[in-house]
């Protein structure tokens, strides 16, 4: 990653988040930013993930949290001026833990979809995901419809509380479904031959080959559905939104967004540090 672009997004991130913070300030004195007020009083930006969705967020064997999103939330942070800090949830935790003030953003593969976009705020997509098999069954792995894999017996499992299911309930309802809480779980399922197939977000599909390279594992990278993944965040400060919004967007108009899906999708050195 150049060095220079992370100055440049860096600097014109916090001016802007400076002349946000005048503003916050009205001839009353009531803050116009509640959630920002609290990190910065704090000094910290909470960012809830996950921890288990490699490569957009991973837990190293030392406990690091690492991967393609904490590097964007470290990015945030840092114009915010404050530190990071990580909370890990099981997926289905995550929102609740935004609306209840226990974190401050959400950064962990979530979909924006309708629903949740009804009890919270989304800024992105920074990423676009969809769904895919992980299966030992070539027929499943290379399926270009759900109705494909969609019989009585069929046994799949999904993320619980994740879109994954949602999908597999509504499109693959003639199958038997299990749900995990977490993918290690899911994964291990279909590597014990418990379930035909995984039904995910295709880049823990694709990583999930590469992690178990002797399993005879397989996956596409064709999309069952469009997922574009966003930044969660509380519905009750605007000026968060807006000031996330300008951030990413000139993290993503400097090429710095794409640099990071280089590194953590193009290459693999990331594996050996993996629980």
């Amino acid at each position: 990653m150049k060095f220079a672009k992370i100055i440049l997004v860096s600097i014109l991130a916090l001016a802007f988040f400076t002349g946000c913070a005048q503003m916050q300030q009205g001839s009353s004195g009531t803050s116009a930013s509640p959630v920002l007020d609290r990190i910065q009083q704090r000094g910290e930006l909470i960012v809830g993930t996950m921890g288990n969705m490699p490569p957009l967020n991973m837990t190293a064997k030392d406990g690091e949290i690492f991967g393609l999103e904490p590097d964007l939330a470290r990015m945030l942070a840092e114009a915010m001026d404050v530190k990071v800090k990580f909370v890990t949830k099981p997926f289905n935790e995550l929102l609740p833990a935004l609306q209840t003030g226990e974190v401050d953003m959400v950064l962990s593969g979530m979909t924006i979809t309708p629903e949740r976009n009804r009890k919270v705020a989304f800024i992105g997509p920074y990423f676009i995901s969809g769904k895919a098999f992980l299966t030992k069954a070539k027929t499943i792995a290379y399926a270009d419809e759900a109705a494909d894999a969609n019989n009585p017996n069929t046994k799949i499992v999904a993320l619980r509380g994740s879109t994954s299911q949602a999908f597999a309930e509504t499109y693959l309802d003639k199958t038997t479904l299990f749900t995990t809480g977490t993918y290690d779980e899911a994964v291990d399922m279909v590597l014990q031959d418990k379930v035909h197939a995984m039904i995910a977000d295709y880049p823990i599909c694709v990583v999930s080959v590469f992690r178990y390279p002797e399993a005879g594992l397989l996956s596409v990278v064709t999309q069952l559905t469009y997922e574009p993944i966003g930044i969660a965040i509380p519905a009750n400060d605007p000026l968060l939104m807006n000031w996330t919004y300008n951030t990413l967007n000139n993290i993503e108009g400097s090429g710095i967004l794409d640099e990071l899906k280089l590194k953590w999708f193009a290459e693999g050195d990331w594996l050996n540090k993996l629980k």
